[in-house]
């Protein structure tokens, strides 16, 4: 008789909160994938910016502010959360203020440079706190051997989303083209649609997902004091955690310079459309869903550390192939095969984090995870930026040298012993008894 399959969810987790759980990465990941890649990154360097040499490096500084916002405030944020059992409350606070600015994007025309700046650092900066707090409850809903699993459904209900949000775009898109509108006039009814779609997912959480985490006793101290704390006790008590926050910074610099570049690149380097660019984009969401669907469960199977290691190799490939792409169908190959490895090397890491972080630390380790997250979404595309710059506008070469990011992960995730950081988390548990 065949043994039956572990219970993916731990004692008194309904399958409807874990479902509302995965429709919070579905809600957000409309905004990534719309405003972040597929249609207002576009839009800025081209209208908005009117295409001047500088966009590009205007549009990767705007994203690198927002995320050293995020980087400074965030971890006391989680800290707070977890001493007042507030998750929730951040998370929900976040969502609504990342809907607001998408919402003022609505009024963003050709020249208003700096009203699209203020609403992008405003909506990126609510986006990447509720991401962390998303994060920040997979290990109370998820079983210990089924993290990758569970973290496979959030990051698969959150391609969905972002495949609706860009259907909903594309259509808003062909329509206005079939009347002479051009992005002046449709960009900001997707922006519109994009928000609205936001809002409605993130109710079945608000009605659903519980907090169950006690307050703590860990002191609340101001923002860079919390992360020199947080730094100096991961390097005494957490080795292994610092050496996947390393790992994580590494490979996410260069994830985040094709979130937030892929539509510029498609359109700058290879001439597409945005109709094209956005169609790219819904074959990359859908390569991106199927990797986090399945691959959660391999990761669970073969082990955290080897599936990482053959995602960044994907990485890696694909890196090399977007930049000898001169063919349109072997830029194709290299998008479908990024889509592919977002959708489990993100997955991967959050389920590792959760393997990782003590449980009466959720929100201070994920917060920490993404302080490591947004310093790579700052530094990556800002490199990119740069080499784009000074090279007098060679995205390829600039492509080409993202591959770095990736041969250094995988050379700090060597390093990393997961059987001892487990160990760790545990003595640190039995410890907070």
């Amino acid at each position: 008789m065949k043994p039956a399959r572990p219970r993916a969810l731990n004692a008194g987790v309904a399958q409807r909160e874990a479902w509302s759980w995965a429709m919070l990465d579905f809600a957000n990941s409309g905004y990534t994938t719309v405003v972040l890649t597929a249609v207002f990154s576009a839009y800025f360097v081209g209208v908005v910016a009117g295409g001047a040499p500088w966009a590009a490096l205007a549009w990767t500084a705007t994203l690198s502010v927002s995320y050293l916002l995020v980087m400074f405030t965030l971890p006391a944020l989680g800290a707070r959360a977890d001493a007042r059992a507030r998750k929730r409350w951040l998370l929900f606070a976040a969502s609504l203020g990342c809907i607001v600015g998408t919402l003022v994007l609505t009024r963003v025309g050709p020249g208003d440079l700096w009203l699209a700046i203020v609403a992008v650092v405003f909506s990126n900066y609510c986006y990447s706190v509720s991401d962390s707090a998303i994060a920040s409850f997979l290990p109370e809903l998820a079983a210990p051997q089924a993290l990758g699993r569970v973290s496979g459904w959030g990051w698969a209900m959150g391609y969905f989303g972002g495949l609706l949000s860009l259907g909903v775009a594309l259509a808003i898109v062909l329509a206005g083209e079939s009347h002479g509108e051009g992005a002046p006039v449709t960009v900001p009814r997707v922006m519109f649609a994009t928000a609205a779609l936001f809002a409605i997912a993130v109710i079945p959480a608000m009605l659903w997902l519980r907090e169950r985490a006690k307050p703590s006793t860990i002191p609340v101290v101001s923002p860079l004091r919390t992360l020199a704390r947080a730094w100096r006790e991961i390097g005494q008590g957490f080795r292994q955690f610092r050496l996947l926050l390393l790992c994580g910074a590494s490979y996410q610099a260069g994830i985040s310079v094709v979130i937030t570049l892929a539509a510029v690149y498609a359109e700058q380097v290879m001439g597409f459309t945005m109709t094209q660019t956005i169609t790219l984009i819904f074959a990359v969401n859908i390569a991106g869903a199927f990797g986090a669907l399945v691959f959660g469960s391999v990761q669970d199977r073969i082990g955290h550390r080897p599936a990482l290691a053959l995602t960044l190799v994907g990485w890696l490939f694909t890196a090399v192939t977007a930049f000898l792409a001169v063919d349109v169908r072997v830029f194709w190959v290299a998008a479908c095969l990024a889509g592919l490895c977002m959708g489990t090397s993100q997955s991967a890491g959050r389920a590792m984090v959760g393997a990782l972080a003590p449980s009466d630390r959720l929100a201070s380790f994920y917060a920490l995870w993404t302080f490591a997250m947004q310093l790579a979404a700052a530094a990556g595309p800002l490199a990119y930026g740069l080499v784009t710059w000074l090279t007098s506008g060679n995205q390829r070469l600039a492509m080409l040298l993202t591959g770095l990011f990736f041969i250094a992960a995988l050379g700090v995730l060597s390093r990393i012993r997961f059987s001892q950081g487990e160990q760790e988390r545990k003595a640190a548990e039995a410890h907070a008894v």
